[in-house]
């Protein structure tokens, strides 16, 4: 699953769907004169080369040709525009080398040192099978879309066949693993400064992941492979899980009716059954994972089965390695399993089975297990698909026998399709899938637990079975209902970034001074500049200005004195947008029969409480234009006395300000006065001083604002006070 949207871009698995392989025959470790002589498949039309490529086994068609998978999505997205791609476990980076390789891709993959470990293991066993049997013969006319429709199913309902590719090499596996960067649990990842994303345990596997994806004010889950059952790993990590916005959920079992313990059970059951008849088991199985829980179980059940003479064998090119790293990975184990480490026990009792000849390791049929080798016994080995590894040899010595059992333990293959190309079969077959992923009964109890506000799934978990339409309790119920998608679908998920956080330097916080507006609630102007590097935005001072240079003697820093303003009391609450659209309709008006531009800038400012009528409010709008530079309304105790000063308004006793002394009408007396026109003088003084309204910081004289004449200037008056013998509209508490 990928993500692309204003975020970089993350693709969240890269997994190979391997289920492709059950198209073609099985790879034979030695020559096998059955599948060498199969009949050739063609079309009615008698197509002489499609029965080279294709061979007839009991009813079934297969493709007779190296093995080919099936590879990620690559149609809706660029996967060399993807930035990072996050592992939730081994399962899902079977796939990397292909898209690390052969796609463009240079970003950074993130996963658990367990699950690169081990990972790196499976392909190891994965290119080993494939490489140690090579086969000339190539298939490719099958592949056309016009022959494909017309082939026999499952061919013709393969999808995207023009897509499949054979298996990579151990260079390109190593070339892979070397671009990926080992993450610890719940450690915090910055991407371009854009999002976080921090892996969480989640139960399923060694090192395997749930992530988290969050900005400062968004978090998405993503939940894929995850397990609540008490297994060798750490247990599922839920807290982490909760106040998502969007929780994307994935990977649940693919057998919902099955139980693990019951599967268990019946496994050792069958198993005992077939070795005491005297006949052989057949387990065919990864090298890690369930085989270690499979070990424990038998560790525990062949003495009191009386069993404990029969020989258990791990064969595969990585045994070794899978079982000395389940038991160096205690960090990574369960709260039981890690304990022991300290006794110090080895953390897993096949240890013992090792010790004491019970359990043997090879990594091939050859050598020293030929010499060892004796029935019945018990075989782990691969691939689960049946088509490569050293489970095909088994199969063709084994499987002629009623005696003998192959016990399915791996759900990821139908076990009907993987035994097709080896009927008829007399061997048994039982099927024992252990998944020990979510079930939609535990899924339900961790959307509770959690509560995410979205859900995100795939469309087959929110309809019941189609073999099962009547269970509606094999389906995925929460509210609200669950966001569904298909394949190839794209869906947008249902949040939007609306907020940015912005740090601020020291030095800046420093030179704030919050003044209280309310209770509780403080504000503060800030000029600075915004600089924004890798999605995070930090406030900086704004540059001193530049000293000018001359001929003195420069001053030395500290001779500077800082220039110090006089805090002004800052504006707060709702504007009532009507009133103060009207007041800005007559200011236009004046305007437009001025001549002057419709730009402007628009200052507020306000001396006193803000309550109705009293105090002083200020509404300055000052166009870009020589001739006008502002306006000013200013509203003073009762609007029929207005009187200001060159010092500021001359304010009533019940509306003075902290900020500044309360003018008498004698100290008023003794300033400058502004008479009906716009001129000002002290009594008696012939010539008058141009007034100056309250603008900031000090008042503008009116011949600025175009009045030349008496007249012109009641004009101006009028326009600015427009009748209007109310409060100002800004001078309202929300």
């Amino acid at each position: 699953m990928c993500s692309n949207s204003n975020q970089p871009p993350l693709c969240w698995t890269a997994g190979l769907d391997m289920t492709s392989t059950l198209n073609f025959l099985p790879l034979p470790l030695v020559q096998s004169p059955r599948l060498s002589n199969l009949p050739g498949w063609s079309l009615k039309d008698g197509n002489a080369f499609l029965d080279k490529e294709l061979k007839e086994c009991s009813g079934h068609v297969f493709v007779d040709s190296v093995p080919e998978f099936c590879l990620p999505e690559t149609e809706l997205i660029d996967l060399s525009t993807v930035d990072v791609i996050l592992i939730s476990n081994y399962h899902c980076m079977m796939a990397l080398p292909y898209i690390t390789e052969h796609t463009g891709f240079t970003g950074t993959v993130y996963a658990t040192e367990p699950t690169v470990q081990i990972g790196r293991l499976l392909m190891e066993e994965l290119v080993n099978f494939i490489e140690r049997v090579p086969k000339a013969q190539s298939a490719s006319l099958w592949k056309n879309k016009d022959i494909q429709r017309l082939l026999p199913s499952p061919l013709k309902d393969a999808v995207e066949v023009s897509t499949w590719r054979r298996c990579y090499t151990m260079q390109e596996v190593n070339s892979a693993l070397s671009k990926i960067q080992l993450v610890g649990y719940s450690q915090k990842i910055e991407l371009f400064g854009a999002v976080q994303v921090t892996p969480l345990s989640s139960g399923y596997a060694l090192g395997s992941s749930n992530w988290i994806i969050q900005s400062h004010y968004e978090k998405v889950s993503y939940v894929s492979g995850s397990s609540l059952l008490t297994t060798h790993p750490q247990p599922m990590d839920q807290a982490s899980l909760k106040n998502s916005d969007v929780l994307v959920l994935t990977g649940l079992t693919q057998i919902p009716t099955a139980n693990p313990d019951g599967m268990v059970g019946e496994f050792c059951s069958n198993l005992a059954l077939t070795v005491r008849n005297g006949g052989n088991v057949l387990v065919p199985c990864y090298p890690s994972g369930v085989i270690y829980d499979l070990l424990e179980c038998l560790y525990q059940y062949i003495d009191s089965a009386g069993l404990s003479s029969i020989p258990l064998y791990f064969i595969s090119p990585v045994a070794n390695s899978s079982l000395e790293f389940s038991q160096i990975f205690a960090e990574w184990l369960c709260h039981n399993k890690q304990s022991k480490v300290y006794l110090p026990e080895p953390p897993f009792p096949h240890a013992e089975l090792i010790q004491t000849n019970k359990l043997k390791h090879y990594p091939s049929i050859h050598g020293d297990f030929s010499n060892d080798f004796r029935q019945p016994c018990v075989v782990f080995t691969g691939h689960p698909s049946l088509r490569f590894g050293d489970v095909v040899h088994f199969m063709e010595l084994w499987g002629k026998s009623s005696l003998n059992t192959v016990i399915f333990t791996e759900p990821d293959f139908s076990y009907l399709e993987a035994l097709a190309p080896y009927q008829p079969l007399a061997m048994k077959c039982i099927y024992c899938p252990i998944d020990t992923r979510l079930n939609f009964i535990q899924v339900s109890k961790l959307l509770k637990e959690v509560q995410p506000l979205h859900v995100v799934c795939p469309e087959q978990y929110t309809q019941p079975p189609p073999a099962q339409s009547h269970r509606m309790d094999l389906m995925i119920d929460c509210q609200p209902p669950a966001m569904s998608y298909r394949r190839a679908e794209v869906l947008a998920l249902p949040f939007k970034r609306r907020y940015e956080k912005i740090e601020i330097m020291p030095e800046l916080a420093d030179s704030l001074v919050p003044m209280e507006i309310k209770p509780g609630i403080s504000l503060a102007t800030v000029s600075a500049v915004l600089h924004t590097k890798d999605n995070k935005h930090l406030l900086q001072p704004p540059p001193r200005p530049a000293q000018p240079t001359s001929g003195k003697k420069r001053k030395r820093v500290s001779d500077d004195v800082p220039d110090c303003k006089v805090l002004k009391p800052l504006l707060s609450g709702s504007i009532p947008v009507e009133q103060f659209v009207q007041t800005l309709e007559k200011v236009s008006r004046f305007r437009g029969r001025r001549g002057n531009s419709t730009r402007g800038s628009l200052s507020l400012a306000h001396y006193g409480p803000l309550a109705a009528g009293s105090g002083c409010c200020c509404l300055s709008l000052s166009p870009q234009c020589p001739v006008a530079s502002a306006w000013s309304k200013v509203l003073l105790g009762d609007p029929g006395e207005r009187k200001w000063t060159e010092e500021g308004p001359i304010l009533p006793a019940s509306t003075r300000s902290p900020e500044r002394p309360l003018q008498t009408e004698e100290k008023a007396a003794s300033t400058h006065r502004c008479d009906e026109w716009g001129r000002a003088g002290r009594p008696g003084q012939r010539r008058t001083r141009p007034c100056h309204s309250l603008a900031l910081p000090r008042m503008t004289p009116c011949c600025q604002r175009g009045a030349k004449a008496p007249a012109e200037c009641q004009d101006l008056q009028e326009s600015m006070e427009g009748g209007d013998t109310g409060p100002s509209p800004l001078s309202q508490q929300p």
